[in-house]
């Protein structure tokens, strides 16, 4: 082992890393305790290991349904492998230039990636997360697994809520406390994520304490999409109907991770009626699971503590993409949308089913009732809140940034389009080293391999400088930068049918 590969954490902990393409990598490293037992919906406790730990090798990930599922498309590049099991998957993963760049104080910019999966999948080791092409361009890279599913989310009497979320302000601790000493600066630390990843951001620019980090990127997410406590009670009395036990710690507690698994994807193919006294369903039927206003780590939506100034320190990119609902619409199976089953759809989320696909189709956002479909989900889901979460921020003193990207996937003859987790393989510039699987991203083609290096130059320059390289976003000049293979500016992002979204929570 190469002694330069060894970095001590202080209080009698060191990890020994690898070294892989010019760059260090350190994996698996513990950041809480093992969650068991009734630990698993307990507060995460800090790491307390001592020795030397071998980092070179992912560890297991959080307690999760299969996805190399046969019939399904791959999609390993950005949902990762599944379940890894082991119990100690409260960990993270640091790729870094150099981990003696700036032995015990660090002077690199330090991102953070908050991996998605619906708040019931996703690991931080997932191979679209690789960290070289950031530790190449002078970022430390960080990924974490948090909770997921049951223990991650279900609101349950005897446990504090939102437990996923906690895991992830630990893990940031860990980073503000040892990232110095792998080469960066807790300091300028750059919070990232992508969908239920985003979803997170969101939530951490309202709940997270001041200072663990300085700026915040989210990817299709936004900040209006915490469950109320009584839509979450429900979730929660449903999957304790399943199990056949009490709604209660010490009754969870003895079931097994098998049987947990086993009940989320039970009930995340269950018909449980989220809309709760006149609140609709935030997440639009994509997951039973997630954030809960708690009264605690969240006293309210995330997007409206923002316009409060709960994230007034934080300099904020935030966008989505174009196809959003592609996703689940073109590339996983599903039935042809009927024009009855578009308004059914529709009556679900908007007061005026009627007027709303009447102004979508008239805004050109489609005539086929799955692409009408697919063009409100992708607004309903994640356009409108990205666009809500920037106004909101653009109104408080630190600086707001947003974007569209709209390169469209030739894979499904083209109608796969900009779809939802498109951007990542870009982000983090894999084309062409990585497989990309059912995203069918054309690797050898000049012009995508540029676009690829553009974006993740962009995302490295606000992570270094508070600045990805276009106009700010602000409430008279509302700039929205376009990424394709031409980069492109508009002020007119959202078209007169979004504005039907205004009052509809």
């Amino acid at each position: 082992m190469d002694p330069a590969l060894a970095v001590d954490l202080g209080e009698g902990r060191s990890v020994t890393g690898i070294r892989e393409d010019g760059v260090a990598v350190f994996r698996g490293i513990p950041y809480a305790e093992a969650p068991t037992g009734a630990g698993r919906f307990a507060e995460p406790r800090p790491a307390a290991w001592t020795g030397v730990r071998d980092a070179r090798a992912f560890g297991p990930t959080a307690p999760q349904p299969a996805t190399d599922v046969p019939g399904l498309p791959d999609l390993s590049v950005v949902v990762g492998p599944g379940w890894v099991r082991g119990e100690d998957y409260l960990t993270v993963d640091v790729w870094t230039p150099d981990p003696e760049a700036s032995p015990g104080a660090g002077a690199l910019p330090v991102m953070v990636f908050v991996h998605g999966g619906s708040f019931v999948g996703g690991a931080g080791r997932t191979t679209g997360y690789d960290g070289t092409s950031f530790a190449r361009d002078g970022v430390v890279l960080v990924t974490l697994n948090y909770r997921v599913g049951i223990p991650g989310f279900l609101r349950l009497p005897g446990a504090p809520d939102n437990r996923g979320l906690r895991d992830q302000i630990c893990a940031l601790r860990w980073v503000r406390d040892h990232i110095a000493r792998f080469g960066g600066d807790p300091a300028n630390v750059t919070v990232f994520g992508e969908s239920a990843g985003a979803l997170s951001v969101g939530a951490l620019l309202a709940a997270a304490p001041a200072g663990l980090f300085r700026r915040a990127i989210s990817q299709s997410g936004g900040a209006s999409h915490a469950f109320t406590p009584a839509q979450a009670d429900r979730v929660t009395a449903a999957v304790a109907e399943l199990l056949g036990v009490p709604a209660t710690v010490d009754a969870f507690a003895a079931i097994p991770d098998e049987a947990l698994v086993q009940a989320v994807i039970q009930v995340s193919g269950a018909d449980v009626d989220l809309t709760v006294d006149g609140v609709r369903d935030p997440l639009m039927g994509l997951s039973k699971l997630g954030p809960v206003v708690d009264g605690d780590l969240l006293t309210e939506q995330p997007v409206d503590a923002v316009r409060k100034g709960a994230a007034d320190g934080v300099d904020l990119l935030v966008g989505s993409n174009r196809d959003e609902m592609n996703l689940y619409l073109v590339a996983l199976p599903a039935p042809p949308v009927t024009e009855e089953a578009l308004r059914a759809v529709a009556s679900g989320l908007h007061p005026d089913p009627d007027a709303l696909v009447a102004a979508y189709r008239e805004a050109g956002r489609g005539e086929s009732p799955d692409e009408v479909h697919s063009a409100i989900g992708t607004d309903y889901m994640f356009a409108v809140p990205t666009a809500r979460l920037a106004e909101a921020h653009a109104g408080r003193p630190a600086a707001t940034w947003r974007y569209e990207f709209t390169w469209p996937s030739p894979a499904a003859d083209g109608r796969l389009g900009a779809c939802h987790g498109l951007e990542l393989p870009f982000v983090f510039d894999i084309v062409g080293r990585i497989d990309t699987g059912a995203f069918g991203i054309p690797s050898d083609a000049p012009a995508v391999r540029e676009l690829a290096r553009d974006t993740h130059a962009a995302w490295v320059a606000f992570a270094r400088d508070g600045d990805p390289g276009w106009p700010r976003f602000t409430a008279d000049e509302p700039a929205v930068r376009r990424i394709d293979t031409e980069w492109t500016l508009t002020h007119t992002a959202d078209g007169p049918e979004r504005s039907l979204w205004h009052n509809v929570r």
